[in-house]
């Protein structure tokens, strides 16, 4: 056995609390290196003649990678601790791996040898809100999703979809406009919307935060925003804000008066200033977000901006019953904030959504003080480079997800946002180049896969657009140019998803991957129900071969209706081109 490539960690994604009483344990072998991995685990303080007193329980395989494979054991400790090994099988050859390293056989002299998980304490636990596990998403970019006040529009706004955007324009999209469509989102089956900055600032995006405290006057006022909070709850659907706290606009009246009075301003240590007086060009000499001038950043380890910044988290809730705060540029805010944030938020409110805004691995954030979830951009990069470029493989695909899933712990994975394009990235049938079955897969795969999903406004109907600013452009509303047959397809996906506990909260497994043909077949399983999704990725028809046994039940397939019994020892999907079909599994 290749020993440089077994790994395991007593902590984060490796092992973790479940719950109050389970255990999660996972280890990393070489590819194709290990027959078979047992589970060596007791409890520290059971010993019998001067030996330590362990049992043994078989880990099943849950994926590979190109390099690994991940194995998995769920234990309950009856004193909900443990201590733990790995015993390791290849053809004839033997091994124990512990924390000390390699042994020919289970040593029983000592505990100290082993892998620790002291206590499952359940203030330590990774807990969030369950509803997130149920919820489909939907992001409005505010200024961008309909008109239902005029008279608040601001001065020079463009007739609705007159023209394409610019980083600057605006074309007077406000709340009222979404309170006036929220039962388009009832019928697409939506049960949270999340929200781009709708504070007051002088831009179309409301990044650059000019008060915390005040909704935009061209968006409406604080009473437009309950009205759509308790109407959205009357139909069933949570909304989510967006924080910007990493930075402020130029506008912030605390930033203004540095500017004013510069290193006598009572303010001054709320930025990061290197020096005075304070200068844009050519690059500020004060911290901002990438380089933009007006956005300088926030101090979140000063005292004062900390409480500023919490009382604004708080209010909102208090006020006006949000449900989620999804918090821009996560990554470049201190973890002690973050933690602080957490534990006032959810006291506020228990089962709130903290969602970051982070691109990369976000494991530091996930370990239950933070966050509930992150963006889950490694899902979108592969989803894209698979269904829409199509720049890889199935296999690699396949690869690439089960890395994604063993990345994090699976209550983790139960409440990531998945989501496919945002206001920060190009259209979907733009990165599909048109090809409107391209678009269907994504979704397909997107409505399939563990996590809460989340459809970008107009992405349902084929809007299209490349990066921003030409991803920002208006709802189209006019039936006429909607794509209906895409629109139907993401509906009919929702309810399936909401009828079938396995596709939302199932363990997804990877049974079939081939790059010849770039077919695909994964299935979902709660325990009670299995449904298998079979994905035909390619422009030629496709006969593909069923890797699951199935003699002796009833396949019943999802999008039609039609039930038939399986009873050939062999059976194919044969799908079009860019085809697919979800198979109910049920027993005779």
């Amino acid at each position: 056995m290749r020993k440089e490539a077994i790994h395991h960690r007593p902590t984060d994604n490796f092992a973790y609390a479940y719950d109050g009483e389970t255990l999660h344990l996972r280890l990393r072998t070489k590819k194709g290196d290990v027959d078979k991995v047992e589970l060596l685990h007791g409890d520290p303080y059971e010993w019998r003649n001067g030996a330590w007193q362990f049992q043994t329980m078989p880990m099943r395989k849950t994926g590979s990678d190109e390099l690994f494979d991940y194995w998995f054991a769920e234990v309950k400790p009856p004193y909900r601790r443990l201590r733990y090994g790995f015993m390791l099988h290849s053809g004839e050859e033997k091994l124990i791996y512990t924390e000390k390293g390699f042994y020919v056989e289970a040593p029983i002299d000592d505990t100290a040898y082993y892998f620790c998980f002291p206590f499952v304490h359940r203030g330590d636990l990774f807990e969030a809100p369950d509803w997130v596990k149920d919820t489909v998403w939907y992001q409005i970019f505010p200024e961008r999703f309909a008109n239902g006040n005029p008279a608040i529009s601001p001065e020079g706004a463009r007739p609705w979809g007159s023209e394409d955007p610019t980083p600057t324009s605006f074309f007077g999209g406000d709340l009222q406009g979404i309170i006036d469509h929220l039962d388009y989102l009832v019928d697409l089956g939506v049960t949270g919307i999340y929200l781009t900055p709708i504070f007051r600032a002088p831009s179309n995006h409301k990044y650059d935060t000019a008060d915390y405290f005040e909704i935009d006057p061209h968006f409406g006022d604080k009473e437009t925003l309950k009205t759509l909070v308790q109407r959205c709850h009357e139909k069933g659907i949570r909304v989510m804000l967006d924080a910007v706290f990493n930075h402020c606009g130029y506008e912030f009246a605390p930033f203004q008066d540095v500017l004013k009075n510069g290193e006598s301003s009572t303010y001054k240590d709320w930025f990061h200033i290197r020096e005075f007086p304070l200068q844009t060009e050519p690059r500020p000499n004060y911290d901002t977000f990438a380089f933009v001038p007006q956005m300088p950043k926030l101090n979140t380890a000063h005292p004062e901006v900390k409480r500023y910044l919490l009382d604004v988290a708080t209010y909102w809730i208090r006020e006006f019953d949000i449900d989620g705060w999804r918090l821009d540029v996560a990554n470049e805010i201190d973890h002690e904030f973050w933690r602080e944030f957490r534990r006032v938020v959810k006291a506020q409110k228990p089962d709130i959504y903290i969602l970051g805004e982070i691109w990369h691995d976000a494991m530091p954030w996930l370990r239950g003080d933070q966050f509930d979830a992150v963006m889950n951009y490694p899902f979108t990069d592969g989803a894209l480079r698979f269904f829409a470029k199509e720049e890889m493989g199935a296999r690699q695909f396949a690869d690439r997800m089960v890395r994604v899933l063993h990345s994090y712990p699976n209550n983790v994975n139960e409440a990531a946002f998945n989501l496919l394009g945002s206001h920060d990235t190009p259209r979907i049938l733009t990165v599909c180049g048109g090809d409107v079955r391209k678009a269907k897969l994504l979704f397909l795969f997107q409505l399939t896969f563990t996590g809460s999903p989340c459809i970008y406004y107009g992405d349902e109907i084929g809007m299209t657009g490349g990066n921003d600013p030409e991803c920002r452009k208006c709802m189209v509303w006019d039936p006429e140019q909607q794509n209906k047959e895409l629109r139907q397809h993401v509906k009919q996906l929702i309810a399936l998803r909401k009828q079938h506990q396995a596709l939302r909260r199932g363990e997804i497994t990877f049974l079939h991957a081939d790059d010849e043909t770039n077919s695909l077949i994964y299935e979902k399983t709660d325990g009670n129900e299995t449904v298998l999704v079979i994905i035909n990725r390619s422009g030629e028809k496709a006969d593909i071969p069923i890797p699951l046994d199935v003699r002796g039940k009833w396949l019943v397939n999802l999008l039609t209706g039609e039930r038939f019994a399986a009873e050939a020892e062999t059976l194919c999907a044969v799908l079009p081109p860019y085809g697919f079909v979800l198979y109910a599994v049920e027993h005779w």
